[in-house]
This record gives C-alpha cells, sequence and structure tokens, in this order.
C-alpha cells in the first residue's frame, strides 16, 4: 500500500510516499500553504495523483506529550481531509523531526541558503519512515 506523509506547517507542507511494499520512504517535495481549504484540496490531489491508500499527518505535539494549538488545527485538517479525500488520515507523532531533519542536512553540508526547501520534506521523510518502521516492529 502507497501512504502519503504530510509535515504540515503554515507557510510549507512537507511530502513524502512510500514504495508500494511500504517499506521506504522518499521525499516528493512541498507545496505552499494557503489556507486550509486550499492545502486540503491540494493534499487530495497529490494523494490521488501518487496513488496514496492512506495518509500519516505528523502530529506536532508538546515535549511533554500534550497537544496544544498546532496539534489542534492539524487535527482538523486531518478530518477535513480525510472527508474531501475519502481516504483514512492517521497521525505520527512528530516531535524532533525537523532538528532530525537539519542534522541530515547538515551531514550533507547544505547550504542553509538550500534549506529552507527542504527541510520541510525531509521532515515528511522523516515521518514517514518512522511510521512505516512502527508497522514492521508490529506485525514483527
Amino acid at each position: 500500500m502507497r501512504i502519503l506523509a504530510v509535515d504540515y506547517g503554515d507557510s510549507r507542507i512537507g511530502l513524502a510516499v512510500s514504495d508500494k511494499l511500504g517499506i521506504i520512504a522518499s521525499p516528493v517535495g512541498t507545496i505552499k500553504s494557503v489556507g486550509m481549504r486550499g492545502d486540503v484540496d491540494e493534499l487530495s490531489r497529490k494523494a490521488i495523483e501518487l496513488g496514496a491508500e492512506l495518509i500519516v499527518l505528523g502530529l506536532p505535539l508538546n515535549m511533554d506529550g500534550s497537544e496544544g494549538e498546532r496539534a489542534e488545527k492539524t487535527r482538523k485538517l486531518g478530518s477535513v481531509l480525510s472527508k474531501v479525500s475519502g481516504l483514512e488520515v492517521e497521525f505520527m507523532d512528530e516531535r524532533l523531526t525537523t532538528v532530525s531533519a537539519e542534522r541530515v542536512l547538515d551531514e550533507a553540508e547544505m547550504r542553509w541558503d538550500k534549506r529552507k526547501k527542504v527541510v520541510d520534506t525531509i521532515s515528511a521523510q522523516i515521518i514517514l519512515q518512522t511510521y512505516l518502521d512502527k508497522i514492521k516492529h508490529n506485525k514483527e
């Protein structure tokens, strides 16, 4: 099953997709956020285009595991996205994914001016790979 992962941000939305076997997550880019309705429409279109059967949405929890305003907004997006796309939406804890993405970009020695364009898609890839690894672990 192909899965689309979304790192939902105020200005940019990072996207990643799994292979058909659900083993490897690959970045597929970012889209510019234009407001909830426009974001839902674009994410639904991307899910169809990529052949996704499930959407995993990164849930921005506070460090203590509680949910704040941003998590509430993300849950609302997930609810509307599920209705519009007809796909199930699952949430995945995304704490520290941006930090992990920054480390990856540090190791790749990517210049600061180029990082802004890719950090969200790398974050989506990390969210999805974590989700895929969790599913695999639960099956074993």
